[in-house]
């Protein structure tokens, strides 16, 4: 309809709707400035010493991810890094006043244990790890005094730099400790500062300081700082044992970053942090796990880089973790293991008591008990049930009580049919773009699915409006005022409700969220007063009543974009990386999960003000529009190329050598995965380079394509779940044994033990890279450039995956793990082992019969061979390739 002959109506419902525009595009620029730090300002590298400095962290940062080349398990940067932040530390040491005591050690830490982890049950063996220790306290402390500890970890991930995770960690806890001793500050108990070198590794370094070091048990709190990204929000993700770790925070923290409900949705995100050593496996201190959340594009990628900071955040997570620190150091809550174990629980509830809190655009924080909680989050709905007596009690003969219930009832339906199409609708119209687009187009420009998700998923909630002034239009139902009009007023009531009840249902689930839905509720009142208000002045016809009603709830919509914003950025940042489910559903499941979580943010930040202004809004013209310009975004955004530098592809290559006998080869080949919904197709349509490299014709199909067997990507167990869509590819083995001297081994060592009960014990010796060569032959053949120097030198880790009657073994405590259960196999138990790789594992297993145990081996190796290194350099640049050498092997004893 052209705009010159829409009715009156009609164009106040546009102007209302371009209003409403203007409104939530402000406050989304807000939104974006908080998220991104555009309000804080960093202080340079001069500024005065007392102060944090996000400048003289970022050099850290700088020397860290490029001038140390590689700061891997296994590789000489691990050293080098290590070196570093002792020196740091030292320097940090001299500068100590007389009034402080500062104490730095290096240790080694070795262990064995079994966990759990993405819902597989796995052991862990390692050895030779090194942790970088500082200690901080007064004079007159002692060893025994409760301490706060400070931890971040200086490993990183294969193939990356680290600069976010964790060179950002590092680099913020090198400056806190200069903080710490050049501002004057005298701890009133000891502040640990602890550097492990080994959380890539599934928290190996915090399991070894937990386990081995003498001052594990005065640990009163402690704050681990993380990273899953560059910047952004330092998002609170988890807090615990207690209230007490959140509530200090709360207290204390410059620019509060913490929402309760992130605790609801950590557990089941793919990853886990040092937070789980500390406070839930071996022991129970209350701490804090902080975490970089935005620029989870350059997450675990070689573009995880310097510049890829967020300006702004490191000189946040500074001013924040200094002024919680404090607060933790000077808390009198602060105790030991062994206080902590006696401690009188009605006395100190806050010890093991949850709590809700939320910060509002890191400005304030609010902080609130459970048992606070209890009653607050309940008041809606016990309002919403109040309210239809209140009204039949105003005028009892025009409607009976029921009617009011049943209205109210409609209402709550009403409203929760617009929340449901508000999802569904998006989700169908991702689902159609994919029939004549790639998926994920939006994802290297994240607006793209805004501008299409928004505008369908704002129809989406129109529609139950639309419909019932339809189906009134029809009965002939004249309009009347608010007040006299029990349908229209139930309207509100029932949105109400609807909130209202599902804050007290995230309530009785156990949840530690809830605020945001009781915020709506509250707001909601607050205001219908304002309109109900702004009714007797203007009427109820004229466009100011409902603009009033809106801008009463700015304050609770600007929450809302700010808590959407949070979890829709997230979420496509990291659907990167969130793995490739085989086709067909693969295909979708990218789009539609982003389509459904924006319809429910939208549902989040339009949905209250759907009762009140979709009278205005719920036009045919208003709702052609929107579909309109939803099919157009949809045309458009399908024109767009997914990723860039900025938002890469990530695709794994892993160069496979099957080995027998130590030093014989049998098979070679590259097998090749992707981590998200465009597949291999993609790959080699975008990148005929790398097509023809490896052999691959332009008929090329993933359904006719040989698959990697699950076997072989067992070097990344488990993280190889997400590794579904693959493929494997011929390559060339004719050189290897030019460049290898030795394979990994696994031979026994010493004759078996065979015990009465018919068990027997199996001594078994693992040999890695240059085992057994002498040092002095060694540099021997390093000068004559003898190509045994390029043996396995940089080994991140070996899996071991045994199969048969295992009923112990010499790691953990002697208890194999819950085993894995392949579909069609045998049972087989899973173990990880890292640490030196230059030195034999000797170990044994105790198999409950004489049948066969079968060890396969896996050792991943990050030096690449030069085929390997000329395939990676052929794919895009806006692809990020993980590449590394795998060697298996399988053995029977």
């Amino acid at each position: 309809m052209p705009f010159w002959k829409m009715s009156a109506r009609d164009v106040t419902g546009f102007k209302f709707l371009f209003s409403l525009v203007f409104i939530y595009a402000l406050m989304s620029a807000i939104v974006y400035s908080v998220l991104h730090m555009k309000f804080i300002s960093p202080l340079p590298a001069n500024a005065p010493l007392e102060r944090f400095s996000e400048a003289r962290a970022v050099e850290h940062i700088r020397v860290l991810a490029e001038e140390i080349d590689g700061r891997q398990e296994g590789r000489p940067g691990l050293k080098e890094a290590a070196t570093y932040i002792k020196s740091q530390l030292e320097m940090v040491k001299e500068r100590a006043g007389p009034n402080l005591r500062v104490e730095v050690e290096e240790t080694q830490v070795d262990g064995s244990f079994s966990m759990m982890f993405l819902g597989h049950s796995i052991s862990l063996g390692y050895r030779n790890h090194t942790n970088i220790l500082m200690r901080i306290s007064s004079m007159n402390s002692l060893d025994t005094d409760a301490s706060v500890l400070m931890n971040a970890h200086y490993d990183s991930p294969v193939n990356s730099p680290g600069a976010g995770d964790c060179g950002s960690c590092v680099a913020s806890l090198l400056e806190l400790a200069r903080l710490v001793v050049d501002s004057g500050w005298v701890p009133p108990q000891p502040v640990i500062f602890l550097f492990n070198g080994a959380e890539e590794l599934f928290m190996l370094g915090s399991h070894g300081f937990m386990t081995k070091h003498k001052l594990k048990d005065t640990i009163g709190a402690f704050i681990n700082v993380e990273a899953s990204g560059t910047g952004g929000i330092d998002l609170v993700c988890q807090s615990g044992p207690g209230s007490w770790p959140s509530y200090v925070y709360s207290q204390a923290a410059v620019y509060p970053m913490a929402q309760s409900s992130a605790q609801d949705v950590f557990p089941v995100i793919p990853g886990d942090t040092d937070y789980r050593m500390f406070a839930e496996d071996y022991a129970d201190i209350p701490g804090l796990d902080i975490i970089f959340l935005l620029g989870g594009y350059y997450y675990h990628t070689t573009f995880d880089t310097v510049d890829r900071i967020v300006p702004g955040s490191m000189q946040a997570r500074g001013e924040n973790l200094i002024s919680v620190l404090k607060a933790f150091a000077s808390s009198s809550r602060l105790k030991v293991a062994s206080e902590r174990k006696t401690l009188d629980v009605d006395a100190n509830s806050d010890m093991v008591e949850r709590a809700v809190f939320f910060d509002y655009l890191t400005w304030f924080m609010v902080f609130y008990p459970r048992r606070v909680a209890f009653v607050l989050h309940n008041i809606p709905a016990a309002l919403f049930l109040c309210v239809p007596f209140f009204l039949y009690m105003m005028d009892p003969r025009t409607h009976p009580l029921l009617s009011f219930f049943w209205a109210f009832f409609k209402g709550v339906m009403h409203h929760f049919a617009g929340i449901l199409l508000g999802v569904i609708v998006p989700v169908l119209f991702a689902v159609i773009r994919l029939f004549f687009a790639y998926p994920m187009s939006w994802f290297a420009h994240s607006y793209l699915a805004f501008l299409m998700f928004i505008p369908c998923s704002f129809f989406g909630l129109l529609i139950p409006r639309a419909i019932s002034d339809r189906v009134s239009h029809f009965q002939g139902v004249s309009s009347k005022k608010i007040m006299k009009e029990p349908s229209d007023e139930a309207r509100f009531w029932g949105a109400f409700g609807f909130y209202a009840f599902a804050t007290s249902a995230y309530f009785f689930a156990g949840l530690n969220g809830g605020f945001m839905t009781f915020v709506i509720s509250i707001s909601m009142l607050l205001g219908w007063i304002a309109f109900y208000l702004s009714v007797k002045s203007y009427g109820y016809n004229s466009i100011k009543s409902p603009m009033f009603y809106v801008i009463a709830l700015v304050p609770c919509l600007l929450y809302s974009l700010y808590f959407g914003g949070i979890l829709t950025l997230l979420l496509i940042e990291k659907t990167g990386m969130m793995g490739a489910i085989p086709p067909p559903y693969g295909f979708y499941l990218a789009d539609v999960a982003v389509a459904a979580v924006i319809g429910i943010v939208t549902g989040l930040c339009l949905g209250p003000i759907i009762p009140i202004c979709d009278r205005w809004l719920a036009k045919s013209s208003i709702l052609k529009f929107l579909l309109h310009f939803t099919v157009v975004m949809l045309a458009v955004s399908s024109q767009f190329f997914p990723y860039s530098k900025d938002a890469p592809k990530r695709v794994v290559l892993q160069h496979t050598f099957i080995s027998t006998g130590g030093n014989e080869i049998t098979g070679s080949s590259y097998d090749l995965a992707v981590i998200d919904s465009n597949s291999m197709e993609f790959i080699f349509k975008h990148a005929p380079e790398v097509a023809k490299e490896l052999h691959v014709g332009p008929s090329f199909s993933l359904g006719n394509a040989e698959a990697s067997p699950q076997e072989a990507w067992m070097a990344l167990f488990p993280i190889s779940c997400v590794l579904t869509t693959n493929g494997r590819f011929p390559a060339k083995a004719n050189n290897i044994l030019e460049r290898y001297s030795q394979f990994p081994l696994l031979q026994a060592h010493k004759p078996q033990t065979t015990f009465e009960n018919g068990t027997r014990r199996v001594h078994l010796e693992l040999s890695l890279g240059l085992v057994g060569l002498h040092k002095e032959l060694l540099l021997v053949l390093l000068v004559i450039n003898y190509s045994i120097c390029r043996s396995l030198e940089e080994i991140w880790v070996t899996v071991l995956n045994i199969t048969g009657p295992l009923s112990g073994w010499s790691f953990a405590d002697g208890k194999p793990p819950a085993p894995e259960l392949p579909p069609g196999g045998p049972p087989s138990y899973i173990l990880r082992l890292s640490g030196n790789s230059d030195e034999k594992w000797n170990f044994w297993l105790e198999a409950s019969s004489e049948e066969e145990v079968r060890v396969d081996v896996a050792v991943l190796d990050q030096r690449l061979d030069e085929e390997t290194i000329h395939l990676k350099g052929l794919f895009p640049k806006w692809s990020d390739v993980i590449a590394y050498t795998s060697f298996l092997s399988t053995y029977l004893f």
